[in-house]
């Protein structure tokens, strides 16, 4: 009985520490909104939130993030930026080049006064593009 109980732990940690040493962080999202730039260069508004379940995976092993929306979305991780903290944020940000080769500025940020809401801005120069995320 003993050995049996042994072998279940010894399974248990294995699997508990291959998932420590894997860096993939997977979401969903909930809706999206975009801000643009106008024709003078003057940010505008943003849009409506629009309903949205997709999957977003972070994967620092790989250095990329993955939106997979109708055309996937995938970011070639450059740089990663020291955390930031201060009394309402926690934000992770990565320099990336996207599918085109576009660079541009990916940060996860955390509520912290809003529950702990997570939300993923993909910051172009011309065009910013927010998802509201929650871990799976």
């Amino acid at each position: 009985m003993n050995s049996i109980r042994t072998y279940i732990l010894v399974l248990f940690l294995a699997f508990g520490l291959q998932q420590v040493q894997s860096q993939s962080y997977h979401f969903k999202t909930s809706g999206f909104s975009v801000l643009e730039k106008n024709e003078k260069g003057k940010w505008g508004q943003w849009s409506n939130l629009d309903l949205v379940n997709l999957s977003v995976i972070l994967d620092t092993d790989k250095h990329r993030i993955v939106v997979y929306s109708q055309e996937i979305q995938l970011f070639s991780i450059l740089d990663y930026i020291e955390r930031e903290e201060n009394d309402t944020d926690i934000v992770y940000s990565f320099m990336c080049k996207d599918n085109d080769g576009r660079e541009c500025k990916l940060s996860i940020i955390t509520r912290k006064k809003q529950d702990n809401r997570k939300q993923l801005y993909i910051n172009y120069d011309d065009h910013i593009i927010v998802y509201n995320i929650f871990t799976v």
